[in-house]
């Protein structure tokens, strides 16, 4: 079994992306790679371990569309730090940034010649993204599901985790590896697996700490909105008291609160990350207060995000680990994407010496 995944270079990371991504990746890391089995072969030199994530950092898909280059690198730096301080084990994992496993794009370029303009036209991100002004837009923003296809299809992937506004990019995946395979493929061996998808946990859905309307977001002006990975103890207890609710007690069952976000948001919040049911919360809690309950979230909060935090920021002032930690999985990954590459030279019939 090989997953593989990948993540926008976000800077700013707050709960909302660990609780809604991150903690999934490290739960799907330690719940198909054996334990201890990875790390004795790859520090033997051994075969590749059976089972494997691949996670990377989506960068070459940021350039789709406009960015300020100083962020989009100081993202990649965030979000490697982020990763390892979750829980993401680089040497159980295989992690890596896009830009250093070029690949990817030379991937790409030898499917566009099978990918088809009806099916990128279709595409649901694309509509959404480009809105009305379609011809003012990069090709890139156009073409990017094909970088998708080429992420996953490189790495003859078995699995990718996809929530519901994925599918469609793993369902064009499929079909360009199905068409290349019908095309190109020789003696009935096909080039390329055909991933099937695979369904994480469902994440919870994390809102703003000031609107229980919007979602938890970095691009928030006001801080006090979001609990972010970085903060201290402190500035976590004072952002949970000051969060906005509502006087009424909560209720005792998860009906009471259909019409009261910003309450439904903090419940939600506890029950994510004491990997419990809402309604088991609010049985514990029903009649109570805020008064009560905040203390008890921003408890629970600091005990759990406390390591991640201090790991974050050790790392982030570490700049040579985190660079070893990317230059060694793109390593990795390049090792791992050379066959299949080899193979869709031979199918094409490029000659390459």
């Amino acid at each position: 079994m090989r997953v593989v995944s990948g993540i926008q270079p976000t800077g700013n990371l707050h709960l909302g992306n660990y609780l809604g991504a991150i903690r999934n990746w490290v739960r799907m890391q330690d719940e198909i790679t054996a334990d201890g089995d990875d790390r004795a072969q790859l520090a033997g030199g051994g075969s590749a371990p059976k089972n494997q994530c691949l996670f990377f950092l989506a960068d070459l898909h940021a350039i789709s569309q406009p960015h300020v280059p100083a962020e989009l690198h100081r993202g990649s730096l965030e979000m490697t730090a982020a990763l390892v301080a979750c829980g993401i084990d680089p040497m159980r994992s295989i992690l890596f940034n896009q830009a250093q496993v070029p690949q990817h794009a030379e991937l790409q370029w030898l499917l566009s010649g099978t990918a088809r303009m009806g099916w990128l036209n279709r595409m649901t991100q694309w509509k959404d993204k480009a809105g009305k002004n379609r011809e003012g837009q990069s090709v890139a923003l156009f073409s990017y599901p094909v970088l998708q296809a080429a992420d996953v299809l490189l790495y003859q992937a078995t699995h990718v985790p996809v929530g519901e506004d994925q599918k469609q990019h793993l369902e064009l995946a499929r079909d360009i590896a199905q068409k290349f395979n019908n095309d190109f493929a020789s003696e009935g061996a096909p080039v390329f697996t055909l991933p099937e998808p695979f369904i994480p946990p469902v994440a919870a859905r994390i809102m703003s700490l000031r609107d229980g309307t919007a979602k938890m977001s970095k691009s928030d002006p006001s801080d006090l909105s979001r609990i972010n990975l970085s903060d201290d103890p402190d500035t976590v207890m004072r952002k949970i008291k000051k969060a906005k609710t509502d006087p009424e007690p909560l209720p005792g069952e998860l009906a009471g609160l259909a019409d009261r976000p910003e309450a439904l948001n903090l419940v939600t919040i506890y029950a994510a990350v004491a990997d419990r049911s809402a309604e088991d919360v609010l049985g514990e809690f029903a009649g109570q207060g805020f008064g009560a309950f905040k203390p008890a979230l921003g408890d629970l909060l600091v005990e759990t995000l406390r390591p991640i935090s201090r790991r974050f920021t050790e790392l982030l002032e570490d700049r040579e680990s985190l660079d070893a930690i990317l230059a060694t999985g793109a390593a990795r990954a390049r090792t791992l994407a050379g066959p299949t590459l080899d193979s869709v030279y031979r199918a094409l019939g490029l000659v390459r010496a």
